[in-house]
Parts: structure tokens; sequence; C-alpha cells
């Protein structure tokens, strides 16, 4: 697929505090679709061929969150709340001229997404949720009436959180990108081939475009309170997909089905194989499934609106 042309925005969301972002697709009568990436993670974390498969349909925007990628790095100077990023999530799309967008969100950009279903629903035609969690205290309800508390659910996998409790030690470049590859394989799961080359080659450009290879610990240091939207997310009536991941190790089976019951009008689409990254093999599918919805609903949107204007 030929690649559109890209173009880049600076976002100010504070004094002194500005993200990078970029769209693209039609910018005149394309629907836009916003990707909100996962914590430290940079908005080129979304693939260039998943990114592009969006964009034959949608004016496709991306950004690097605060302390990630080209963003402002502020935490030190400035703190935040997780719940801040959400509002600059809603920057972006001011900045961008775009009055209401499809949402996609990954891990981090899942929960970020659930609050803008929950605080800001005018602003969204479809939401996209992956590899998240809800943010609901309502129990997992199977069909034979048993319930399983939030705290019950799988956690995250133990390969995960040791991984992420060893201090990230500055041995040069090439170390950090051995370290990203080995992060990137336990997060891929066991179901699908890992591509190390590939990951290694997609880490060096997001090096480049940030222009430094340390990793900010700003999101895991910020203040994830008040982020329970429990009877907001029930309300929901924003059309709302949910990922099932099948290799998904930090937020498992069955979270994506839990997210769907708790969250008004939200379903599941299986992703075989899939874990908390975007492989090739998944990349197709699930450009697919996002588009498929996004379609699904406008049309029903301009259904609804069809009598009114009649």
């Amino acid at each position: 697929m030929p690649r559109t042309e890209t173009r880049t925005r600076t976002v100010e969301v504070a004094p002194g505090v500005h993200l990078w972002s970029d769209e693209r697709g039609a910018a005149d009568d394309a629907t836009p679709l916003l990707l909100i990436m996962g914590a430290q993670a940079s908005g080129l974390g979304w693939t260039e061929e998943l990114t592009d498969a969006l964009a034959a349909r949608h004016r496709v925007i991306r950004y690097d969150h605060r302390d990630a990628g080209r963003s402002t790095w502020s935490f030190d100077q400035q703190p935040y709340r997780i719940t801040d990023l959400a509002d600059d999530a809603l920057a972006v799309l001011d900045a961008h001229g775009v009055e209401r967008a499809h949402i996609v969100g990954l891990s981090l950009g899942g929960m970020l997404a659930q609050l803008l279903l929950a605080d800001h629903p005018d602003r969204i035609l479809s939401a996209t949720l992956m590899g998240t969690c809800a943010l609901s205290e309502k129990p997992l309800v199977e069909a034979d009436g048993t319930e399983t508390a939030v705290a019950d659910l799988p956690p995250i996998d133990p390969r995960v959180l040791e991984m992420w409790a060893r201090p990230v030690e500055d041995n040069g470049l090439e170390a950090e990108l051995d370290r990203r590859v080995e992060h990137w394989r336990v997060l891929s799961g066991e179901e699908l081939p890992f591509h190390a080359d590939e990951m290694r080659e997609r880490e060096r450009r997001i090096i480049e475009h940030s222009g430094r290879y340390d990793v900010s610990t700003a999101h895991g240091r910020a203040d994830y309170s008040g982020m329970d939207r429990t009877e907001e997310l029930a309300r929901n009536t924003v059309p709302t997909l949910v990922t099932d991941a099948s290799a998904e190790p930090v937020f498992p089976p069955p979270h994506p089905r839990h997210i769907a019951q708790v969250i008004g009008n939200a379903r599941t689409v299986a992703m075989p194989g899939m874990g908390h990254a975007l492989p090739r093999e998944c990349l197709g599918p699930l450009a697919e499934a996002i588009l498929e919805h996004t379609e699904a609903a406008e049309a029903a949107e301009a259904a609804s609106a069809a009598p009114a204007a009649s």
C-alpha cells in the first residue's frame, strides 16, 4: 500500500509542554481517527503499515505523550496525573481542528480512551480498546451467574513484572536496542513467531525520531487516582470494540470480555495469537476489524439521524 502524505504539528498542552503529532490521509473529507499509544511509548509505536491501512479510509492522527518520543519530557519539573493525559488527547484533536473522532487506544491508551468515553462522549464517534483493563469496579459475570471480582481477574504475567522491575542501565545505544527487543519478545506472547530484526529496526526508528535512547519512568510515577468510571461507562452509548488477544500477557483473557460487559454498547473481536504488541501477522486482521467497526458506527449514526433530516 503506498504511503499517504504525512503532516506534522506541535501541540501545546501546558506552559512549556509541547506534544509532537502527525496526521495522514485525506485532510478535508475523511473522518478523523486518533491513535493513542501506551505508557512510555511514542506514537510511532503505531506501525507505518497499520497507520497507512487506516489512513486509506480515515484522517489518522498519532502523537507522542508527554515524556515520550519527541514531546516535552516534563514530569520532573511539572508533575501531572494520568487523567491529564486524557485531556492531552483532546488537546491534540483541538489542535488538528477535529470536533469528533474515532479513537483507538492500546494499553494505557485504552484506559485514556475509556476516560474520553466517560467524560467526553460527544467528541467520540467510536472507540477501539486494545490490551487494557476496564476502569470499572463491576465484576465479571459468567453465563451461569458466577461472579469474579475485578481484583480476582488474571494478573500481569510474572515474567512481564520481573522485566519491568529491572533497572534500566545506560550501556549505549545497541545495548538499549537489545533490551527493547527482549522487552517486546516477552510482551508479544508465545503464539506467533517473534520477528526480532523487524522490532529492532522499529525501535531504532523510534530512537532516531525521539533524538534520545533513554527511557522515561514518568508514566509509572504519575498519579493514577481518580480513574474509576464505573457508572459512566455502564451508560456508554458510543460503539466500542474490544480486541480479545489470545496471547496477551499484561491483561490476559478474560479481561477483554470483562471490558465488553461493563461498558455499554461494547463487543469483542478475537485476535488469535496477538499479545501486547503489533506483530505483522495481526496488522491486516486488526486494520480490517477497526475499519469495519468505524464504518458500522458511521452508518448507524447516519441511520439514526435520517428521520430528523426528513
